[in-house]
């Protein structure tokens, strides 16, 4: 058998560093949760923290500016609209469904992500709805039903229409990052998206935001949050990936729901029960099987396949 070259084999390492730095943002959710602060705050603080960051990387680094005018002009409504879905909505959805159902149930559901890009995809992109891609779909929705059948009967983990919902929401909002990837990644490197789409997905979240008093400790977690799970998470990701097939960079990165329900487990006593782990397993073995389906194609422009939390 034969082994990938030593650059290919970093890449894939540091592509497992970044899911394994993703699946930090349940347990550090869930303490600044428990400290009283609202999911949106959080949300809200994240993409105002990582988005300050990416965008002095992407001044440091000459790569702040859009293309010229009008392209550029172009570029920034589409920057927007993604931002709207893909930090707005995203970080909202995925804070709101920790806080109501527990860490493992909406990681579970993030998942659900290539199945909403099959469905989405169709109509938006006219990729064909092939029928492997419809079993995969089938696949990821007998998931969620057995996720849902299983109820409470997970120790810290509560299935509700709430629960279920945001998990679901976060889910297609994700699967955006993969269907507005396609395009932007042809026209911007990653650090210049991020330092435009986080700062504009703050501003969606800021109306809504009820702020709430911080201890220093309390600021130190939204920090790493921000800067850790977040920052530092896409770099490391998407340095990976330059390394690798972006396909099978997926594939490796499926390892985040599972990391994040171990340490579900061991730090806060979740408990999925077997038919929601029944459940969980269709849904990342679907995300497994689209990841793997994909063909590796030569990468144009300065970016690589599309991914991010």
């Amino acid at each position: 058998m034969s082994r990938p070259p030593p650059a290919a084999a970093t890449g894939y390492l540091l592509v497992l560093a970044a899911a394994l730095l993703w699946s930090l943002i349940g347990p550090l959710s869930r303490t600044v949760l428990a400290a009283g602060v609202a999911p949106l705050e959080i949300a809200f603080w994240r993409a105002v923290i990582a988005g300050a960051a990416f965008a002095l990387h992407a001044v440091a680094a000459g790569r702040a500016r859009l293309r010229p005018w009008p392209q550029g002009g172009a570029d920034l409504g589409a920057l927007a609209g993604f931002a709207l879905v893909g930090v707005t909505l995203f970080y909202a959805a995925l804070a709101l469904a920790i806080d109501a159902g527990g860490i493992s149930l909406a990681f579970v559901l993030l998942y659900t992500a290539p199945a909403f890009v099959v469905l989405f995809a169709w109509p938006l992109l006219g990729e064909r709805l092939t029928g492997r891609k419809a079993v995969l779909v089938a696949m990821a929705m007998a998931g969620v039903a057995l996720v849902a059948g299983a109820g409470g009967a997970g120790g810290g983990v509560r299935v509700s229409v709430a629960s279920l919902g945001w998990g679901l929401a976060a889910g297609a909002s994700y699967a955006s990052y993969y269907l507005f990837g396609k395009w932007i990644l042809h026209r911007y490197p990653p650090v210049t998206i991020f330092a435009w789409v986080l700062p504009i997905g703050a501003l969606g979240l800021w109306p809504f935001v009820p702020f709430a008093p911080k201890s220093p400790e309390v600021w130190a977690w939204i920090a790493t949050l921000s800067l850790v799970s977040t920052y530092l998470a896409y770099l490391v990701y998407y340095t990976g990936l330059r390394r690798t097939e972006a396909s099978r960079a997926v594939l490796v990165a499926t390892v985040e729901p599972v990391a994040a329900a171990a340490l579900a487990a061991a730090l806060f006593g979740e408990r999925l029960g077997w038919i929601g782990w029944a459940g969980a397993a269709l849904i990342v073995g679907a995300a497994a099987a689209a990841a793997a389906a994909v063909r590796p194609r030569p990468r144009p422009g300065p970016g690589p396949g599309p991914d991010g939390r």
